[in-house]
């Protein structure tokens, strides 16, 4: 088996401007990768069975996101006797806003287009991609990306060179709780692209999960605290939050000072997906 790896992202702010008749939401965010992963293995097979060798516990196949991705290539590009052993190091955390799931598939459409020699352009997988999920674009796409639409219409922004401090509550967000909440605001004001450097944007989604989940006001007011910082918010629909520095060293220097009850990593952002160019 050949690793792989699968990157996690911040949002860097999260507006959500409107909402369609479908019922998705109209966004503006920023993602940035960042140097913290999950690992995929892949074996190619000719059983034509795709499974995975360690599942992960409670997962069920309809809910798996690399098991979804790889079966939806392979019924759309017809390579029906195909299959793939597909084997996951989870290191991301579940429901923490960092995309870990639609980074996972990603990965695997990525890595199957070329192991099972579909060679489908990058657009067509972004397509298949938006199909499991809003965020599987991005990963795909490859850069640091202004996003507008559901999240899938992608421009590259050139980020300065930041390292970040994240923490993990030990809790899930429901990511459709989050968006269905009747107190979720849905009229913020576009911004242009140009417009995020020099405005300091927030994520809309902070105000509920919040009062979902109290731990994730407590750990955004003590990274706002903490001297030096220059960002703080929460990434996608929560639950991790997330504060910039300008080097590790200052980032390691408020790391040193969490609290025991708080966890978390010390990461950083990544000027590409490592899978950009594969």
């Amino acid at each position: 088996m050949i690793t792989y790896p699968a990157p996690a992202k911040l949002n860097l702010f999260l507006h959500v401007i409107g909402r369609r008749e479908d019922g998705y939401h109209l966004l503006q965010t920023v993602f940035r990768f960042i140097d913290y992963s999950d690992q995929l293995s892949f074996k190619v097979t000719h059983a034509g069975v795709i499974r995975h060798t360690n599942p992960v516990p409670g997962l069920m196949d309809t809910e798996d996101l690399c098991i979804r991705a790889a079966k939806l290539l392979r019924q759309r590009s017809g390579k029906e006797s195909l299959g793939v052993d597909i084997q996951l190091e989870k290191n991301i955390p579940l429901g923490g806003g960092l995309g870990g799931g639609s980074s996972d598939a990603a990965t695997t459409l990525i890595v199957l287009n070329r192991l099972w020699e579909i060679n489908w352009e990058k657009e067509r997988l972004m397509a298949l991609g938006l199909e499991l999920g809003a965020d599987v674009p991005v990963f795909i796409y490859g850069r640091n990306a202004f996003a507008e639409g559901v999240g899938e219409k992608l421009d590259t922004v050139d980020l300065s060179p930041a390292w970040y401090v994240v923490l993990t509550p030990p809790i899930h967000i429901s990511t459709a709780a989050v968006f269905t909440s009747k107190e979720l605001t849905r009229n913020t004001i576009p911004i242009k692209m140009a417009a995020f450097y020099t405005v300091q944007g927030h994520n809309d989604l902070e105000p509920v999960a919040m009062r979902m989940q109290p731990v994730i006001a407590e750990g955004l007011e003590w990274l706002r605290q903490q001297h030096g910082t220059t960002k703080v918010a929460m990434s996608g629909s929560g639950s991790c939050v997330f504060a910039e520095f300008p080097s590790e060293s200052a980032a390691r220097q408020v790391f040193k000072q969490l609290p025991d009850d708080m966890s978390g990593f010390v990461v950083q952002g990544l000027a590409k997906h490592p899978l950009s160019d594969f």
